[in-house]
């Protein structure tokens, strides 16, 4: 019996994935287990498995195509059985039915003067004359007046996107330019033949760079969503306070000289950050709604950058581990982030987050709430500043932390604590390890 492999959710916040690879093909035998295809959903690249055995009938989905849960994505069976029933349109189905609309819709518009323009006759009985002008006409995509044959549909988009249609190749019936060719043209390209005393044509010039249509990766889609609802459902305050990273900067020289792991800044502020959180409960907590929960463990999510946005994958039980072993947790998730293979509990489950942008220069910014948290510290470079000690002036290092806080449970007075007390863990490191 024929079985139908869908589209399953794959982490927490997925709504749809992209098919990034196939491992079978139509005619292969499948085990249970076996690795079908890695899909790319809005957190990572997953493999996904099948859970039954057969032969693969018929596969409805191609690589680089975005499929909603739910949505049919392979037939298995027994060879030779016969799945018309379950399959239904493939792509090229499909396609043929938006140009048979687009014809549809164009014939619809034009009128009678198109409506078998094989058999008209115009008032002189020059039948001949007429089938010659449609004919010559229909080689190079225009009709008799010289107008570019294009369906309702593409004339729209082109026109909402400035593009020329007399520059675009048309791959319908009697070279009409369909919804397909203006999705396709890349605006600037020579059109196979150039129309002659068109009004619209330019000069090309060089140098000038193309626009460029990137097209919207799961991970973007999901992290636009997400923090577009953190935004703006939750009221965000940010209180900034400037540390003395002078003897962090030397303990951190120290550690270094004696450790095999090398501990970085950003592992020192996660530290600090995490005994802090289990001085001030509220600001590791989330907003349910009904309830606020104080969370007992401290799990501490990094931001992470990669090619196609933000990951933000999780160190937990942060305030239990010395800084050995939060450099080698860190580093290890990092990777992991950066080659897409996060698996989903590595990003579940946050507390708190932390975003820094000090290794590129910034020296102060504010980050946007990472539900379901309550804060994020926004963490700043460590620059050369001269400052005044005893009254004198001399060379000082400091850096500036931004936290980002949900007003509905964090209040200012709380936020300010925080910060105070993150700023005395790190202005002092040997407090942090008591």
């Amino acid at each position: 019996m024929a079985i139908v492999i869908e589209m399953p959710k794959l982490s927490d916040t997925m709504e749809e994935g992209v098919i990034a690879k196939w491992n079978v093909k139509e005619g292969d035998k499948v085990e249970p287990g076996d690795v079908i295809a890695e899909v790319e959903t809005d957190k990572a690249t997953m493999d996904l498995e099948a859970f039954d055995g057969g032969t693969v009938l018929k596969i409805l989905a191609q690589e680089g195509d975005t499929v909603p849960l739910g949505e049919k994505l392979m037939v298995l069976g027994d060879k030779g059985e016969d799945v018309s029933d379950l399959v239904g349109a493939n792509g090229s189905d499909k396609k043929k039915a938006e140009t048979d609309t687009d014809e549809k819709a164009d014939e619809g518009k034009s009128g009678k003067a198109d409506k078998g323009s094989k058999k008209y006759q115009d008032a002189s009985g020059n039948q001949g004359k007429k089938d010659t002008v449609e004919s010559a006409a229909s080689n190079d995509g225009k009709d008799a007046n010289g107008r570019v044959k294009a369906s309702p549909l593409a004339r729209k988009m082109a026109e909402e996107r400035g593009i020329d249609l007399s520059r675009v190749k048309g791959s319908g019936p009697k070279g009409r330019v369909i919804k397909a060719d203006v999705e396709q043209h890349k605006e600037g390209a020579p059109a196979d033949k150039p129309i002659a005393g068109s009004p619209v044509a330019k000069q090309d010039f060089a140098g000038v760079r193309e626009d460029e249509d990137v097209k919207v990766s799961q991970m973007r889609k999901s992290i636009g969503k997400r923090l577009a609802e953190s935004k703006f459902t939750s009221p965000h305050f940010y209180e900034t306070i400037d540390i003395d990273m002078k003897q962090a900067v030397e303990a951190r020289t120290a550690l270094n000289e004696i450790s095999d792991i090398k501990i970085s800044f950003n592992d020192l502020v996660l530290k600090a950050c995490s005994v802090a959180l289990k001085r001030h409960p509220w600001v590791n907590a989330s907003w349910l709604g009904d309830v606020i929960r104080l969370h007992g463990d401290v799990n501490v999510a990094v931001a992470v950058a990669v090619d196609d946005g933000l990951l933000t994958p999780v160190l937990r039980h942060a305030d239990q581990k010395g800084l050995r072993e939060i450099s080698v947790e860190t580093k290890e998730l990092a990777g992991k982030a950066r080659d897409k293979k996060l698996q989903p509990e590595d990003w579940e489950g946050s507390t708190f987050t932390i975003s820094n942008l000090g290794m590129f220069g910034i020296e102060e910014f504010t980050a946007i709430i990472n539900p379901s948290n309550v804060s994020i510290l926004a963490v700043g470079a460590i620059r050369d500043v001269p400052v005044v000690e005893e009254g004198q002036i001399v060379p000082g290092k400091r850096m500036k932390v931004t936290l980002s806080s949900d007003h509905r449970v964090v209040d200012g007075a709380k936020a300010a604590e925080f910060l105070n007390t993150v700023r005395q863990l790190l202005e002092n490191p040997a407090s942090m390890l008591l």
